[in-house]
């Protein structure tokens, strides 16, 4: 099942199609302006690391003084999952949802409140 990216020169627009299977004939349309004149383009690829190597690259908060070890995201809940797998407990699914959330940039509930706020505000 064959994911095929496609370049549309009338709109200029990058766009991929899932293909059932890699030997079934198909048109291409751009799902953008409709056109049927597109370009296959070379497909970029992903390479996945595990979180044990993520951490690893990372390392630990003093371990590269001149970067913010608290501002790269791939550390946002270590501490939380650190502490989960040494106590032998499997971290709950909607915390570990949580995590990976802030992790791709998405404030908790709370916080979105407070992203509006003016620097100036107290709050009591």
């Amino acid at each position: 099942m064959p994911i095929y990216e496609f370049f549309c020169p009338s709109c200029y627009k990058k766009t991929s199609l899932f293909v059932k299977t890699a030997s079934s004939s198909f048109v291409p349309k751009c799902p953008v302006c409709g056109s049927a004149d597109l370009v296959r383009a070379i497909s970029t690829f992903a390479h996945h690391k595990s979180t044990k190597t993520i951490h690893e690259e990372s390392g630990e908060p003093g371990m590269f003084p001149n970067q913010d070890y608290y501002k790269d995201p791939r550390n946002i809940g270590r501490t939380v999952e650190e502490r989960f797998q040494k106590m032998g407990m499997g971290m709950p699914a909607e915390l570990q949802q949580k995590i990976q959330a802030a992790r791709e940039g998405e404030l908790p509930e709370p916080l979105k409140e407070l992203k509006s706020a003016s620097p100036d505000a107290s709050y009591h």
